[in-house]
């Protein structure tokens, strides 16, 4: 059964899903890019995937699967040769007295079924999952990375490899680490020297992790190639060069930023891999309430003002910046960025990059931009006092300004741009909207299990007032409390994580805000103010994610601990 986008239009708009016309500019703009519409839907943060998995499964009389919440087992996936998988949309996810339970991205293919059956001898049960889900299932198929390595290494010591040999080898290393940190959705790739080895390890979900003990001379080579890709000097060992260069994976143009600076044991290498597809986020897939989702649509649909977004570096503030700007960039607007770097392209924005050496600063491009007509303006950072006077006589002046800033809190926000020299009345009559997270890692849901809480972890409560206020205000008797872990497997990593997921605070501007602003008011006092208003701060937000068994409570006492 084919689900046409009239067919859609019915199943979601009637409902209440998504409103007529942001289906119809959905629509639009899935025929302007030839892609489905239910891409566009789920890109511009109009419903969410599994949401709309469940409605189309509903409608066509399928059952669905949500594989981030299925145990798989990976023998069980690997019956099915992953060429055949990946092209007809399938994957084995368990057996059971019944048969096997098949995935599926389209249930009622009939041959497919059969296909699949004859080459298992055994009848299969269908289930319908988005193609998106899928992808779950089919990183299955890959081996470990030190096994990948291990048979490059194998393959150049069973025969005695001509330099051209050996130069391919280096450079098929150096594609699979690439290609094995996108697919791991690692952040960073540091290699690093020591004496008689190299290292490298991978930065997932903001925890550098040891993957792989490379052999010295093959570490040397390694970087010599990484500098031919980046177009930076091979010959050059005792200065910090900085570069970037792409390679494909999935059909994704990916970018890379490369730092190489010279230490003790030669020269430390970190690549940050900017992947596209690591911020196919909506904003309520961030980790947002309804309550909070709700303040931030409200701020961002104003036609002028500011929506700032602060924590500290690697909190997920520009994830959550590009979130925004994905559900504004419409035809209908001209959207301009001033960004230090420019880390991922969207299409239909006029992105500008930060270049000191040319004098081309945050002040300046934001100058710079004001003169080109823009609706919407984003500014990567605020960093001093120029750029914040410019952003906020923008937001004064008819345009919708969103930036980052480095605070503590949502509150803090405030007293910060006054210290910047912003004057109180201007800083009131701009601001829609301050939003402050921190990311927590999410517990794996392959082997998350429940516990009763601990006595070390009662005691930890205790002697944390505000962490114990938080729980008292959800439950009252510790001593039954249950909470969930991840005790590890295969899927994470033995780490018992998979995934990040924010902890918010939204702090969103009215009529009792602004004159504690003008008044110079202290942090303290405005964060006061928006409790009594119902504002949930971080810690509020990561407990009940943590009751809710999204995360652990060691996971948010260590991003929310001062």
């Amino acid at each position: 059964m084919t689900i046409t986008p009239e067919k859609l239009r019915q199943l979601l708009v009637p409902p209440g899903y998504v409103s007529e016309a942001d289906f119809t500019a959905a629509l639009s703009e899935a025929k302007d890019k030839n892609r489905d519409v239910e891409e566009v839907l789920i890109d511009k943060d109009l419903i969410k995937d599994e949401q709309l998995g469940e409605v189309i499964a509903e409608a066509s009389g399928w059952t669905f699967m949500n594989l981030s919440q299925e145990r798989i087992d990976d023998d069980i996936v690997r019956l099915i040769p992953e060429l055949v998988a990946k092209s007809q949309g399938v994957a084995a996810i368990d057996r059971t007295a019944e048969g096997i339970r098949l995935a599926m991205v389209h249930p009622d293919n009939i041959e497919t079924k059969h296909l699949i059956e004859k080459r298992l001898g055994e009848p299969v049960i269908p289930y319908y999952v988005t193609r998106r889900d899928l992808e779950i299932a089919l990183d299955r198929y890959r081996p470990s990375l030190s096994d990948a390595f291990a048979g490059l290494l194998e393959r150049a010591q069973a025969t005695a490899l001509s330099r051209e040999q050996y130069d391919q080898l280096v450079v098929e290393t150096v594609d699979l680490l690439l290609n094995y940190a996108y697919q791991n959705r690692a952040s960073d790739i540091h290699l690093e020297p020591y004496a008689k080895e190299a290292l490298c390890r991978f930065r997932i979900d903001g925890i550098l992790h040891d993957v792989l003990h490379l052999p010295r001379d093959l570490f040397e080579l390694i970087l010599i190639r990484i500098k031919i890709l980046s177009r930076l000097p091979t010959d050059e060992h005792r200065a910090a060069q900085d570069g970037r260069f792409q390679f494909k994976a999935d059909q994704e143009g990916v970018d890379v930023r490369v730092s190489i600076v010279p230490v003790s044991h030669g020269e430390n290498v970190v690549m940050r891999i900017l992947s596209a597809n690591s911020r196919q986020f909506g904003l309520s897939d961030l980790g947002l309430s309804d309550s909070d989702l709700e303040k931030v649509k409200r701020a961002i649909k104003k036609p002028h003002g500011m929506a700032l977004v602060t924590g500290p570096t690697g909190s997920g503030k520009t994830t959550t910046v590009y979130a925004v700007l994905k559900i504004l960039n419409t035809r209908g607007v001209n959207i301009a960025t001033i960004e230090d770097p420019v880390e991922y392209d969207i299409e239909g924005v006029s992105q500008i990059q930060v270049n000191l050496k040319t004098n081309l600063t945050f002040a300046k491009g934001l100058r710079s931009i004001v003169r080109q007509d823009p609706d919407i303006i984003m500014v990567g950072e605020i960093r001093d006092e120029e750029t914040a006077g410019i952003a906020v006589n923008s937001a004064m002046t008819g345009h919708l300004v969103l930036s980052t800033l480095h605070a503590n809190d949502a509150a803090t926000t405030l007293p910060r741009l006054l210290d910047m020299g912003i004057e109180p009345f201007l800083l009131a009559s701009t601001v829609n909207v301050a939003i402050a997270q921190r990311l927590v890692r999410k517990i794996c849901s392959a082997c998350r299990a429940s516990y009763i809480l601990t006595n070390e972890e009662k005691k930890l409560i205790a002697a944390e007032p505000s962490l114990n206020e938080c729980i008292r205000k959800k439950t009252k008797n510790l001593s039954s409390l249950r909470l969930y872990r991840g005790p590890g497997c295969k899927v994470c990593g033995r780490t018992g994580y998979q995934g990040r997921i924010g902890i918010f605070e939204v702090l969103e501007m009215n009529e009792n805000i602004r004159p504690l602003i003008i008044e110079r008011a202290s942090s303290d006092v405005i964060m006061a103010a928006a409790r009594r208003q119902g504002m949930t701060t971080m810690l509020e937000d990561g407990v009940v994610k943590v009751l809710n068994g999204i995360t652990t409570l060691t996971e948010v006492i260590r991003v929310t601990k001062e």
